[in-house]
């Protein structure tokens, strides 16, 4: 029985043993073994710009509050496509510096929801600038602290024609006249959370979630033949609900409202379509809508168009899947 009390050097022995078997099987061993894992077809290495980004992510602390793991537990289902796989962490082998690779953030707290997918979710760059510099403004419970020291506010005479301007809500300005401008930092962050996405696997081969249990899976199964169109206003939830709210009223100075929009309530759904499908940067005093036509189905565009025409007070025709097609192929 060793004494570690009086032996000293068992002592130390005994810990750089436990030290070097806790090293080979956390570290060495699984960093052998993501060697032989390959990127999905349409992973790519993170650029220049993203790979820094991902270092402000880490010196920023957001790894903190956010994961970035699928478990296969039905729970996680709101967070992505699938449940993550290796091959989903891997960078092509790209390194931060000669001492380290490109961290797999797993995280392990979701104090603030998981960034697996987010850049589905939530792809477009003003989204993301305004929620950095105050989530308040996009979300009016987010306990997320606000990083106004990757933002600079200056004159409007001082803007230059490169400068990122972020549409920040006039309440949320200690100076109204003023203007946000991003910095590189938050660039370069946001570039890498648009790069934060479930990339396709080959057919039939991604794996699937575990359901909680029989009687829930039963739910489930219910549910989803009781209604066999799509949801339109999960769609929205899902989709449009973070710039422009669950109430249809968006954000005063950042995001227009739907509520009462004439283009929401035209009889004639071709602006609106083409708004959806290739993105909006003409509404004074509101920042630029992303495109959807690559994220969104015909018929998920048109399930989403119907409910925002039919709620909050509007009034209009509904949008067929076709509508939305005739659309599409028009500008192709």
């Amino acid at each position: 029985m060793l004494d570690f009390n009086t032996n000293h050097k068992a002592l130390l022995l005994t810990v750089f043993g436990v030290f070097a078997v806790l090293s080979i099987g956390v570290a060495i061993i699984p960093a052998f073994q993501m060697e032989g894992y390959e990127p999905l077809p349409e992973q790519e290495e993170l650029t220049d710009t993203e790979l820094k980004g991902l270092n402000v992510y880490i010196s920023e602390g957001c790894v903190a509050c956010h994961t970035q793991q699928v478990r296969n537990i039905e729970m996680d289902a709101m967070w992505g496509d699938r449940p993550s796989i290796p091959e989903d962490y891997v960078y092509s082998k790209q390194r931060l510096d000669i001492w380290r690779q490109s961290a797999s953030l797993l995280g392990s707290e979701r104090t603030g929801p998981d960034l697996t997918n987010v850049g589905v979710r939530q792809p477009g760059a003003a989204w993301q600038m305004l929620h950095l510099y105050n989530p308040r403004a996009v979300s009016e419970k987010s306990i997320m602290p606000s990083f106004p020291w990757l933002f600079e506010e200056v004159d409007s005479t001082r803007v230059r024609e490169d400068d990122v301007v972020v549409a920040v809500p006039s309440q949320f300005l200690d100076n109204p006249n003023k203007k946000i401008v991003a910095s590189e930092e938050a660039k370069q962050l946001v570039a890498y959370l648009q790069t934060l996405k479930q990339h396709k696997m080959p057919e039939n081969s991604a794996p699937d979630f575990i359901p909680f249990s029989k009687i829930k899976e039963a739910t489930v199964g219910r549910s989803a033949s009781a209604s066999k169109g799509l949801d339109g206003k999960k769609l929205f939830k899902n989709n449009c609900a973070a710039c422009h709210q669950d109430n249809g009223k968006g954000v005063p100075g950042a995001f227009p409202p739907l509520a009462g929009s004439e283009t929401v309530n035209n009889e004639d759904s071709e602006k609106m379509i083409r708004i959806i499908l290739e993105g909006y940067n003409e509404m004074e005093g509101y920042g630029p809508m992303q495109a959807f036509a690559d994220q969104l189905t015909d018929a998920e565009i048109a399930a989403i168009m119907n409910y925002e025409r039919n709620s909050w007070g509007n009034e209009a025709p509904e949008v067929t899947e076709e509508d939305v097609r005739k659309v599409r192929d028009s500008k192709l």
